[in-house]
């Protein structure tokens, strides 16, 4: 099993984790934390993850904030 790999981010910023990796954990999707100088990345289970961001203003609306409205329809539409 590979344990180790030297990986290069994309012009976009994106690095690809090796498919046996993902296989071994049956899942595609991660949760990466950063801890001073190193980032640690886990398998996600998603259901089991109750500090997880769904909206970060900078990563994801360019550092603007978002409506009250708009988050709490995004949320009625989660929960159905």
């Amino acid at each position: 099993m590979q344990t180790a790999t030297l990986q290069k981010a994309t012009t976009k910023g994106q690095i690809t984790l090796p498919v046996n990796w993902r296989r071994q954990f049956g899942t595609n999707q991660f949760l990466v934390k950063v801890l001073a100088n190193k980032l640690e990345i886990f398998p996600a289970d998603i259901d089991k993850i109750s500090d997880f961001v769904v909206f970060d203003a900078t990563r994801d609306n360019a550092g603007r904030g978002i409506k009250a409205k708009k988050i709490l329809k995004t949320i009625k539409k989660i929960n159905g």
